[in-house]
């Protein structure tokens, strides 16, 4: 959500920022609808003023036993109450369409965010080179899955249709492996507070984070509630509506929670294997911070993330995500790209956002300084810590061996009972 009074004060800067993200420029027609508010919260309160004024007047005109004088004022006042309501309602109904416009509009970026039109213009930060010898192919992740007997497309698809999968066996206990290794690591070593949230939310959270009402066709709704289509909405929703002290932040937080998507723009991509799928299960990290600590905060989390991949041993590359690729709530983003050599290409397993006061102006999440007087906005953050189907996909791609039995990474092997190869079903 953006501040109408910055607009105001710097309306070229703001048509700048939307300029990089590829969209015209918006300042004068926001500006509009602002002096139209202003006008009806005028209009609406010159009404009240006017029949303040004529109770006054109408005391005056009886203490005076002017009869005629005080029925005049009373008739007025009279019409005044009648007009009231609809000089609420325009009021009402400007502020409205003044918030339905900004709550539209992305994020701006941060200046450092290299400007670009879609993924080609994204750039690389910096990449990982695996310790252990770097597969160049392999057979994909579905293909070594449904050969071991341990991953049923075929059986999710007639229960509950496309894009879903059932794993079985050794292959459910590795992907429950690695989502607690997640998790250990995160809270052990990072510093972050697990948290159990609901995974159905209102639509109070969902805007909050900013999935509606721009996104509302990539969500399952349930109901009056909403499937989290990340942990990201109830973590970050944790400080809405409340004013935190400075000296209890950065607040951290993390969660392995089961998230909802429809992708409903994602028809004909990824439709083989676990890549794109309705429900899947992954960890996330947020932070909560003062504005002075965000971008150190977000090169913090980045590392977090980045720890996961490297304690797997998995070769990734992390890109800077241009302004035509970043998110809608983004003022900066990170995308961490795990090699798969199934597809011989790098693919996102992680994204680091960092989102300034946007939702927080979204949520009303405010800090006060240390002092006790400033209350400004807090500035939040989130990415995955990672996502757990995706961390399969590529601990299954990369430590395959030609026998078509998988490898467990030596940081798993104590959360898999000391079973050092899944090989599918003993018949």
């Amino acid at each position: 959500m953006h501040d109408i009074r910055a607009i105001r004060e710097n309306p070229d800067a703001f048509d700048e920022a939307l300029r990089r993200r590829g969209l015209a420029p918006l300042s004068a027609e926001l500006v509009a609808l602002d002096d139209a508010r202003k006008s009806a919260i005028s209009a609406a309160q010159a009404n009240q003023e006017r029949r303040n004024a004529l109770a006054k007047e109408i005391g005056g005109a009886k203490k005076a036993k002017d009869e005629a004088r005080a029925q005049e004022l009373m008739a007025e006042v009279a019409r005044l109450k009648d007009e009231a309501p609809a000089l609420e309602a325009a009021q009402a109904q400007a502020g409205k369409t003044l918030d339905d416009r900004l709550a539209a509009i992305p994020n701006r970026p941060n200046p450092d965010v290299p400007e670009g039109a879609d993924e080609h213009g994204n750039v690389e930060y910096r990449r990982f080179e695996a310790h252990r010898p770097q597969l160049a192919t392999g057979k994909q992740h579905f293909e070594i899955g449904e050969a071991s007997g341990l991953m049923d497309f075929e059986a999710a698809s007639r229960m509950s249709g496309a894009r879903f999968v059932v794993l079985k066996g050794q292959l459910a206990r590795l992907e429950r492996a690695l989502g607690q290794f997640m998790l250990d690591l995160h809270t052990g070593e990072h510093g972050y507070t697990e948290v159990a949230p609901p995974i159905l939310v209102r639509d109070e959270a969902m805007f909050g984070t900013a999935q509606l009402p721009k996104f509302r066709d990539d969500q399952f709704q349930a109901g009056e509630h909403w499937l989290i289509p990340t942990a990201e909405v109830p973590l970050t929703n944790l400080v809405r509506e409340s004013i935190l002290r400075e000296e209890e932040l950065p607040l951290r937080f993390t969660a392995l929670t089961p998230c909802f998507r429809a992708e409903a723009g994602s028809a004909g991509r990824d439709t083989r294997g676990m890549l794109r799928q309705h429900q899947f299960n992954k960890v996330e990290l947020v932070s909560i911070t003062t504005p002075e600590q965000s971008a150190d905060e977000h090169e913090r989390m980045l590392g977090s993330a980045e720890a996961v991949l490297k304690k797997l041993d998995l070769p990734y590359r992390i890109m800077t995500l241009c302004t035509g690729d970043m998110g809608f709530a983004s003022q900066k983003t990170y995308d961490i790209e795990v090699w798969m050599p199934g597809q011989e290409t790098f693919r996102e397993i992680s994204s680091c956002s960092v989102c300034g006061d946007f939702q927080a102006r979204r949520m009303n999440a405010r800090v006060r300084a240390r002092d006790g007087k400033a209350v400004n906005f807090v500035h939040t953050l989130n990415g995955s810590g990672v996502a757990v189907g995706r961390a399969l996909i590529a601990v299954m791609e990369n430590y395959q061996n030609p026998d078509g039995s998988v490898t467990v990474p030596s940081v798993l092997k104590a959360y898999m009972g000391g079973i050092e190869r899944i090989e599918g079903f003993k018949s």
